[in-house]
């Protein structure tokens, strides 16, 4: 399956809680993770779009649900990063309390995708969030970015301990993209899992 160059994308609304975010009548996949993990170039990437999701030099940028509505067919959320170092307590505890009660409540969740940054190795903030979803029953797909940030042996290197690292509580791997929002890495892959996941909705 070859997807376009460009998607239909076009910005729904943004909501400070569950009970703002649109009817739960299309399937939806929320791109997550620490601050500063390129969520937003990601998300601009998959879409054509460069403009789409907001960039910025500042981690912590994004504070609310943000849905958008792809191909009038599937939703995309860019939701708030985990960890923003600056951030007061109160708030950080606020954005956590809210990204949880959505990822817990939104009946129309297909797949999470979980970014990661591919230069590093599984932190503690990551490794919670992947046991989070796990302890849930939250389906969802590791997504490392920046891959054209190293040299392929460090790249198979840290996949390879974030898989060791893994298996020692799972007993089957979920997912696992490599991107790269520059090079364009990833997006074929990412696109036609969500296409063939779509299918399921509903069923």
């Amino acid at each position: 399956m070859q997807v376009k160059p460009t998607l239909n994308a076009e910005y729904l609304i943004s909501s400070a809680d569950l009970s703002g975010c649109p009817k739960p009548d299309k399937p939806e996949y929320a791109f997550l993770g620490r601050s500063n993990v390129g969520k937003s170039s990601l998300i601009n990437m998959i879409t054509g779009i460069k403009s789409l999701a907001r960039t910025s030099g500042t981690p912590g940028k994004t504070r609310l649900i943000n849905h958008f509505v792809i191909d009038e067919s599937w939703y995309l959320v860019d939701l708030p990063g985990f960890g923003f170092a600056k951030a007061s307590k109160k708030n950080r505890s606020e954005w956590d309390k809210m990204i949880r009660s959505y990822l817990l409540g939104r009946e129309n969740l297909m797949c999470n995708f979980l970014l990661v940054d591919s230069r590093h190795e599984l932190l503690d903030v990551d490794h919670q969030l992947i046991n989070f979803h796990g302890e849930s029953g939250l389906p969802f797909a590791l997504v490392f970015t920046k891959t054209d940030k190293m040299s392929p042996p460090a790249l198979q290197r840290n996949l390879a301990q974030y898989k060791k690292e893994m298996l020692k509580e799972w007993e089957e791997l979920p997912p696992m993209f490599l991107t790269s929002a520059e090079k364009g890495t990833g997006r074929q892959e990412l696109l036609e899992f969500i296409y063939n996941t779509n299918v399921l909705f509903g069923k």
